[in-house]
């Protein structure tokens, strides 16, 4: 494993000689449970920030292990919404994981009496078209939230974005840790879900709570179940549990889907992809105003160009390459950063005691106000940005001027300079969705060749989006395979009766490994009634919505075994979670093998449809022995008795432990 480099990393000083893999740190940005986050560059100019693992942790193998799946799973994410996965080394000493970091300060900094107060209307169902989509986006790769409220949601000029998501996740992974014996809950009390609060099972309609509890703060600057001002964070607690959310000043449609998102029982919530067709911006042809206020967006474009991929070479003396410093916390400053070429190129323009923390399970990260200058008022040669730093610089600074002009014409009482525009702005100043809204939801069938079913089983989850950029996630079933795909939006469709979606789409998963790969282009259309028409490759599929929650039946849950043949046992646990995770685990231990593997839920099962399981994935590093599980299967109960159908029509039965 790579050795830390000898001595702590300065938090104060700038840095300059530390580094981590191929970026070098340049200040620490906030401490807390996990580690340490750091503001860093890549060789190239690339502002990062490089989040370190605590040693105490990276020494935990069952934390190790639940890191290296939850980056995996987080690199898949799209970056539309969310802070991109750019790097990691999950071996080294001091695991760590280098993320795009966002030119733009927090929501809670936006909205709090610091900042420019609540939101109006129209940015709000903006933000909740952003946040639905970030969560289609992070479901779509396994991962649930369970940590969103404002100070993880940043303010960019082209919409929001969704940070510290699914990592957090890792921490309630290490059996026996100090971070979750003592009942630690893993999220915020006032943004927390009430089945986070009864430590019942968290899904991902858990994030959908929270993000209904960040809509609502947006809208009135407060929270709806209070503050905890009388009674402290139990009472906030018990009214989240038990009593009715405050949503007054909030009008309606925002105050009624943002009712639903609270409701105490998941299953009644909204599922991301209905939050997005709700609030999705329709292209009307004429001009659109920007997203936020005007006054909001010229701040953001000043300070965001002064950080956007600046490129600032390292030392000369520095070391080619360093393994990363070793974690020890740092204390928060107590005076503001002195300005540094090396460590960023504006100065701090609040004292210590009107810096905003942003609390977060990788600690504070203290975000300047977006009313920074430039540190030195005489004009100085301007650091050379790179390709898309500058073209991205350029565009902010663009959009900086236009928002300014259109305050001051406002506040002047004149016409607002922005006439017609091919910018994508849809009628709420959101991005405009190249994906017809008739099409974004979860759609499900079976797969049929020149008329004939095969036996496979498509599953496609649309969301908003433009062209070239991750519209939808797909999930084929066979008898003895399960592929996992990501489509990006290969054509605009052209409109009108006969639309489709064209996707160019690429295997992210396969189980069994290397069985899967893509069929070239996929082609969805709207057929009568509430259904999709799928073809690839000669084969087709007429696709179901499939509405409200997924959720499996009760009587599933919990622990069943059965006897095997030769005198051994073999336990399935099926747990409550998202379509596409592992809910089920099968442990087998024979006479003389002992065999253990996870099988993901595909489908939760409807009037027309089995709930179906993909085949079991074993897991090499705990079982010995052949380990042959079988392929796909179906489950349903008779009575007291779980019945488990195999793909080559083998049938197994369970009875509860």
């Amino acid at each position: 494993m790579t050795k830390p480099a000898t001595g702590d990393f300065d938090a104060t000083s700038g840095g300059g000689g530390d580094r981590v893999g191929r970026y070098r740190l340049l200040r620490t940005l906030g401490t807390g449970g996990m580690g340490r986050v750091c503001l860093a560059r890549s060789e190239g100019g690339r502002t990062v920030a490089v989040k370190l693992i605590k040693p105490e942790l990276a020494a935990e193998p069952e934390f190790r292990e639940r890191f290296r799946l939850e980056v995996a799973a987080a690199r898949r994410v799209s970056d539309r919404w969310t802070a991109p996965v750019l790097d990691a080394d999950t071996e080294a000493e001091t695991p760590w994981v280098a993320t795009g970091y966002i030119a733009g300060p927090s929501l809670e900094h936006i909205v709090s009496p610091r900042g420019h107060g609540p939101l109006p209307a129209l940015s709000v169902r903006t933000l909740a078209y952003g946040l639905a989509c970030a969560l289609l986006d992070i479901h779509g790769a396994g991962l649930v939230h369970r940590d969103l409220k404002p100070s993880n949601v940043l303010i960019t000029i082209d919409g929001p974005r969704v940070i510290d998501f699914g990592i957090a996740r890792a921490l309630d992974a290490v059996p026996g840790s100090t971070l979750t014996s003592s009942g630690m809950l893993v999220g915020s009390p006032r943004f927390m879900s009430p089945e986070q609060l009864k430590d019942e099972p968290v899904g991902p309609a858990a994030d959908v709570f929270c993000m209904g509890a960040v809509l609502a703060y947006a809208a009135t600057g407060q929270t709806p179940f209070g503050g905890g001002g009388s009674g402290g964070v139990h009472a906030v607690m018990f009214r989240i549990a038990q009593e009715e959310p405050d949503l007054t000043g909030i009008e309606e449609p925002m105050r009624g889907l943002i009712a639903d998102c609270l409701a105490k029982d998941p299953a009644a919530r909204p599922a991301p992809e209905e939050v997005a067709a709700r609030v999705q911006p329709v292209a009307t042809g004429a001009s659109s105003p920007p997203w936020l206020p005007a006054q909001i967006i010229a701040e953001l474009g000043r300070s965001a160009v002064e950080l956007l991929d600046t490129d600032t070479p390292p030392p000369a003396s520095a070391p080619a390459a360093q393994a990363p410093a070793a974690f020890a916390p740092s204390p928060a400053p107590t005076t503001a950063p002195a300005a540094s070429p090396d460590a960023f190129p504006v100065t701090w323009e609040e004292t210590a005691a009107s810096v905003k923390s942003e609390g977060s399970e990788w600690g504070t990260q203290v975000l300047p106000k977006p009313y920074l200058r430039p540190a030195d008022p005489t004009p100085s040669p301007r650091p050379r940005r790179t390709g898309m730093g500058r073209r991205a610089a350029m565009s902010l600074a663009a959009a900086a001027v236009l928002a300014g002009a259109a305050f001051a014409a406002s506040a002047a009482g004149l016409p607002l300079p922005y006439g017609d525009s091919d910018s994508g702005s849809g009628d709420n100043g959101g991005p405009t969705s190249d994906v017809p809204k008739e099409f974004v939801g979860i759609w499900a069938g079976d797969v049929e060749r020149d008329g004939k079913p095969t036996g496979q089983y498509r599953r496609f989850a649309v969301s908003p989006g433009q062209l070239g950029e991750i519209v939808a996630t797909s999930i084929s079933l066979g008898k003895n395979y399960e592929c996992k795909s990501e489509a990006e939006l290969a054509a605009k469709p052209s409109g009108g009766a006969g639309t489709s979606l064209r996707l160019d789409t690429k295997v992210v998963s396969s189980i069994p490994a290397d069985t899967c790969s893509a069929l070239g282009e996929h082609v969805l259309s709207r057929t009568d009634g509430d259904s999709l028409h799928w073809e690839a490759a000669g084969r087709t599929a007429e696709l179901h919505r499939i509405a409200g929650p997924e959720k499996l039946p009760e009587e599933l849950l919990g622990t069943w075994r059965r006897p095997l043949a030769d005198g051994g046992t073999q336990r399935m646990t099926i747990e409550q979670k998202a379509v596409g995770s592992p809910a089920a685990a099968l442990v087998s231990d024979g006479s003389s093998d002992h065999c253990e593997a996870d099988m993901n839920l595909v489908s939760t099962g409807d009037t027309d449809s089995p709930i179906r399981f993909a085949p079991p994935a074993v897991d090499r590093a705990k079982s010995s022995g052949p380990c042959q599980f079988g392929g796909s299967s179906t489950v349903h109960t008779e009575g007291d008795t779980l019945v488990r159908e195999l793909s080559n029509g083998q049938r197994l039965t369970y009875t509860r432990v």
